[in-house]
């Protein structure tokens, strides 16, 4: 499989990029390239072979691992690669292939996924998977064979094979005869004649044409590739002169490694604990891990799965050709930009060099510089190499019951070194590794004096209190999430789980059940009090209070005392007024602690105020209301001499607008008056009563009409007193400030 040779640009997101970068920025390089990766150089003096050892690995959480193969090759060298036919998705778009020291590649080609039944059909033989000797031979038929079967001999070519039953003839037996099939063979000779053999042990055929014997040993090629089927092989031809460093990496889908720590509290006082830590690698790709320099990452770089190595075809229309059609060969204007140009099969720019090329691609892509201190350090480790299953120098079981075990494991050699990468960090093995294709090995990370002091912690709604670890992180790198295990007095105490700890971040860790300690809650409430009055700009803020008082009482039974962490539930709404106070505070509880003396009982005491505020506009406040007030105990005597004015002001204003009301009644019913009255004058037909009658109306009308005026006048003057009062009303309220504490 042949691939565009293209500019390496980027490289996969990991730290083990700077070392790349570092020693690319020096080497003329041209690279072959699936997808984005992150190459390590290659050891140098490691000698020239057929297989590229995997030398670098890198796991992270998300359940993908980074690869890196180095080696070296002489001239022109193919090296291969083995990986399972799980990986070869993720190998296909993350493969990155650099032959250094002025070297190319040429060719990337790995053996077909497609299925075996698919495969044989490419043959021109048509047998299957599984066949017998008789379908075996009449897949033959038509092929030139010599076959011999007890001295006699025939060459021509195969006409048919046949199942012939034959019967036995044993005259001195009585009953049915025996049937028995066997196969025949038909040949038709050089000479023309057909002559029948049978398929014996025997018989010998002998295949004669060399395109058949080619084609045969095809499929048991084939056959033979399904022992091994999970398998690939990928073969990387690479081109140049002398002696050159061959690096190719991947990304490939791992299991998620695991971590694991072991407390060791010791048993005098004045001493920290002893933290160690495990990690659970595990091997599940196509080639050993031997001497490879491993580091264990708790990111999760964006990562996914796409079956890019099955072919997808694109359906294209059918378009007929018009009649007449003349098709003439076409030339095409040239690009006046061009990015990349390919000068002897390898890329460069088209205005640098290769060399100004990777430099610049250095600059850009390197992250901060590595500590030297946190390299790779091969054979760091006291005893040599880790092998899958056992850490050297470490023990991961049960310790045994020795005086000075923390101090014999604390002068144990650290095997890790630890780095923050921004959100993420990682443990860097500084001594290689080896873990054998499906085995899995327990990895030492860590190994620290912290500080934590063992407590006793009860929680609300848990059964029972629980023996803990109040553990600061004094380790001075971060701890990954996993399990972890106590062991004091020399034995096992007890084991747990703990989310990821930041350096210098305390956290409480909880292992076992404490049978001696038992906690009482108890809690008393009182009603809403109001504690608070204030009015402002014409709105009155009232703010009450709802508080409990919350009592534990705590037993310790025990002949030795207990520091008692007790987490009281943190409710919207409220907080802690008064009494005891939390020694801190995490993200859904508060944390007191209580000190209780051997067979004594303590008690721990708090109130806990639960603060609501509600506001009313003075404008809407009704005698009425502040009556209510009053019944309830906080309308004290200041407060209700601050608002007898207003509600004064607002009788005032509403007499008024009583006036105004019963006005403008008035006028409405004298115009309901003069409605009638015209509508009679319209209806009078003439004569002397008519007149008189007319004259009468006539009198009313005027009369009204001056009742009118006079009304109009007066609602006017209702109205202008009813706009001075509510423009009163309005500066006392505005002007009204006051706060007042109950």
């Amino acid at each position: 499989m042949n691939y565009r040779l293209i500019l390496l640009l980027g490289f996969f997101a990991s730290n083990m990029g700077t070392m790349a970068a570092q020693r690319l920025a020096h080497s003329r390089t041209e690279a072959i390239s699936v997808a984005a990766g992150n190459p390590v150089i290659a050891t140098p003096g490691a000698t020239v072979t057929d297989r590229l050892p995997v030398r670098h690995v890198a796991l992270y959480k998300n359940g993908v691992g980074y690869f890196q193969h180095d080696g070296r090759v002489r001239g022109n060298q193919t090296v291969t690669i083995a990986f399972t036919t799980a990986q070869l998705n993720d190998v296909l778009k993350s493969l990155t292939a650099i032959d250094l020291n002025g070297g190319r590649i040429a060719d990337v080609s790995y053996n077909s996924t497609a299925p075996l039944e698919q495969r044989l059909n490419t043959l021109q033989i048509p047998i299957g998977q599984k066949t017998t000797t008789a379908e075996f031979l009449d897949a033959l038929r038509g092929a030139r064979v010599e076959i011999r079967n007890a001295g006699a001999v025939a060459t021509g070519r195969l006409l048919s094979v046949e199942i012939v039953n034959s019967t036995s003839s044993d005259d001195d037996k009585e009953g049915p005869k025996q049937i028995t099939p066997h196969t025949e063979l038909s040949v038709i000779t050089d000479s023309g004649e057909l002559r029948t053999f049978r398929l014996t042990p025997a018989t010998s055929v002998h295949l004669l044409e060399h395109d058949v014997n080619q084609e045969v040993g095809r499929y048991l090629s084939l056959i033979s590739s399904t022992r091994a089927a999970d398998v690939r092989k990928m073969a990387i031809s690479a081109e140049g002169s002398g002696d050159r460093e061959l690096m190719v990496s991947y990304i490939s889908e791992v299991p998620v490694w695991k971590s694991t720590y072991r407390i060791v509290l010791p048993s005098d006082a004045k001493q920290k604990p002893l933290l160690q830590g495990w990690a659970v690698v595990d091997n599940t790709v196509g080639e050993d891990w031997d001497n490879v320099e491993l580091a264990l990452i708790a990111g999760a770089p964006q990562s996914f799965v796409q079956n890019i190595s099955q072919p997808y075809y694109a359906r294209r229309p059918t378009v007929a050709l018009p009649e007449l059609a003349m098709l003439t060969p076409q030339t095409h204007e040239g690009t006046l930009l061009p990015t990349v140009e390919v000068t002897n099969g390898s890329p460069k720019l088209a205005t640098d060099g290769n060399r100004d090329a990777l430099e610049t691609f250095g600059k850009l892509t390197s992250p901060k510089s590595v500590p030297q201190d946190l390299a790779f350090s091969a054979g760091a480790a006291v005893g040599g190499p880790l092998h899958g299953g056992a850490g050297g120098g470490f023990g991961g079981g049960v310790f045994r019951a020795r005086p000075d075990m923390a101090a014999i494991m604390e002068q144990q050699i650290s095997t890790t070194a630890a780095q923050d990468l921004g959100d993420l960090f990682e443990y860097r093995i500084k001594q290689p590794i080896t873990i054998h294709k499906n085995q899995s090995a327990l990895v030492p990370i860590l190994q620290a004096r912290i500080d934590a002091e063992k407590v006793t912690l009860w929680s609300p709604g848990k059964p029972r209190p629980l023996r803990a670890l109040w553990l600061t992180n004094s380790s001075g790198v971060t701890l990954d999430g996993g399990t972890f295990s106590i062991q004091e007095a020399q034995t096992f105490a007890g084991e747990g789980l703990m989310d990821a700890i930041r350096p210098d971040e305390k956290r409480l860790i909880s292992y076992a059940a404490d049978p001696a300690v038992q906690v009482k809650p108890e809690v008393k409430g009182e009603g809403q009090l109001v504690t608070l009055v204030r009015i402002h700009r014409g709105v009155m803020y009232q703010e009450s209070q709802e508080r409990q008082h919350h009592t534990y009482t705590v037993r310790n039974q025990d002949s030795a005392p207990r520091e008692v962490i007790i987490e009281h539930p943190e409710r919207d709404g409220w907080h802690i007024a008064d009494g005891a106070k939390p020694e801190e505070t995490s993200a859904s509880a508060y944390r007191f602690r209580l000190k209780v003396e051997p067979e004594k009982t303590s008690s721990l005491e708090f109130e806990e105020v639960h603060t609501l505020g509600t506001n009313y506009l003075l404008s809407n406040l009704t005698p009425d209301q502040i009556t209510l007030f009053a019944h309830q105990g906080w309308m004290n005597q200041r407060l209700e001499s601050a608002l007898r004015p207003i509600m004064q002001q607002k009788d005032e204003i509403a007499g008024y607008a009583e006036q105004i009301t019963s006005t403008k009644s008035k006028v409405d019913s004298i115009f309901e008056d003069q409605k009638r009255l015209r509508e009679n004058l319209t209806a009078l037909k003439g004569g002397t009563e008519v007149r008189a009658l007319a004259q009468r109306y006539t009198s009313e009308l005027n009369r009204e009409e001056d009742e009118l005026a006079a009304l109009r006048k007066q609602l006017a003057d209702w109205q202008d007193k009813h706009n001075t009062a509510n423009q009163k009303l309005n500066e006392m309220m505005e002007s009204l400030a006051m706060e007042v504490k109950l």
